[in-house]
């Protein structure tokens, strides 16, 4: 009976004992291949996000309101904590810039921003860098990073229509859109970005087309670069016109910008606006002109004697699309099919490295 006992003593302990081995063994082997799984996973790249202000970072008193609101209240921090899924796409960190709507975006702004995106994506550890904006300005902001930035990696801009406190907003979703094109490797040597409302738009060819509607970035003449579904980047096209790292332009060591300013063409325009500006010291004008790039008979003798100080002066169109042609009866270089704001940046920028129309000329065609 004694010998029954122990033997029974014995199967309990031996069962006890292969239960503690199973149960000490299962989280070993767990830990095990869940540090095999960690080892496997790549690192997500490290997108940083630069934050300058804007209706994305805008707020207003009721979840209805669109407009009146003030813009960049938010600062970069708030901006990645409204979007946790951000951690989900990339390793993302943020700086402030600025906090400013952009139409009080000024060129010391610029080279500022400029000057920093350059030094993040010179890091070895960036995958790629992304702009949070106003849009009244976007594109002019993108266009000037177009011509300036120095590397492949990709560089994006975006913003929102709507502030950050509307029912509807949609900057969290443009912002994650944002970074997961600047995380992307398909996205490199695209030149720069703009990122909003599931397009994805090349900065040189992308404008703002309506006051209002989400989907107001279009490309006129040339469509996008490609689309976001389900978040997914779709790259169709690329752009043949020079870009970033192709460029000679280098704002590293500079600390202001040409004067250059805009004049726009009208019915009955005069020449006083023009005489205005050359007395003010403006080393540059664009013609917003009607049609392709016309110039009324009465600006035409103001225009000309600007150009006889040697004022560069640059014939675009107001109409937002289309080229600007060879025609005897107007004077100035020809804004390729560039619009006023952007034939602005790159004619301020090529006067930082001359006054000879001709070069001039080639860089109006070739960026």
């Amino acid at each position: 009976m004694k010998d029954a006992r122990a033997h029974l003593s014995l199967k309990r302990l031996a069962y006890a004992f292969l239960i503690f081995c199973f149960l000490a063994i299962g989280p070993l082997n767990a830990q095990a291949q869940s540090q095999v799984q960690t080892r496997q996973q790549p690192a997500l790249p490290h997108v940083a996000v630069l934050a300058t202000g804007g209706t994305i970072a805008g707020t207003a008193a009721t979840e209805t309101q669109t407009t009146g609101y003030k813009p960049g209240e938010l600062t970069a921090d708030a901006l990645l904590k409204s979007v946790p899924s951000l951690g989900k796409v990339a390793q993302v960190s943020g700086e402030q810039v600025s906090n400013v709507g952009s139409d009080n975006i000024t060129n010391v702004i610029l080279l500022k921003l400029s000057k920093r995106v350059n030094e993040l994506l010179a890091q070895p550890d960036i995958a790629g860098v992304v702009i949070t904006h106003g849009t009244d300005t976007l594109e002019e902001t993108a266009y000037f990073l177009n011509l300036v930035v120095k590397s492949d990696k990709p560089v994006v801009v975006t913003g929102s229509m709507r502030p950050s406190t509307a029912i509807s907003a949609d900057g969290p979703s443009n912002l994650l859109q944002a970074v997961t094109v600047a995380a992307s490797p398909a996205a490199r040597a695209r030149g720069v970005m703009i990122v909003l409302n599931d397009r994805i738009g090349s900065a040189r060819y992308t404008t703002k087309t309506h006051a209002d509607s989400l989907d107001t970035f279009k490309s006129p003449d040339d469509g996008y670069l490609g689309t976001l579904v389900d978040n997914v980047p779709h790259f169709e096209t690329a752009v043949a016109k020079l870009h970033t790292s192709q460029t000679p332009f280098d704002v590293s060591k500079l600390d202001s910008l040409p004067e250059v300013d805009i004049i726009y063409g009208y019915q009955n325009d005069g020449g006083y606006l023009y005489d205005a500006a050359v007395a003010h010291g403006a080393r540059g004008i664009v013609v917003a002109g009607v049609g392709a790039g016309s110039e009324s008979l009465l600006a035409l003798p103001s225009i000309k004697k600007a150009i006889d100080k040697r004022v560069i002066v640059v014939r675009s169109s107001r109409t937002g699309g289309g080229y600007v042609p060879e025609d005897p009866a107007y004077v100035g270089l020809l804004g390729d099919n560039l619009n006023p704001q952007k034939a602005r940046i790159l004619l301020m920028l090529g006067l930082t490295l001359t006054n000879d129309p001709a070069r001039i000329q080639e860089m109006l065609h070739q960026f």
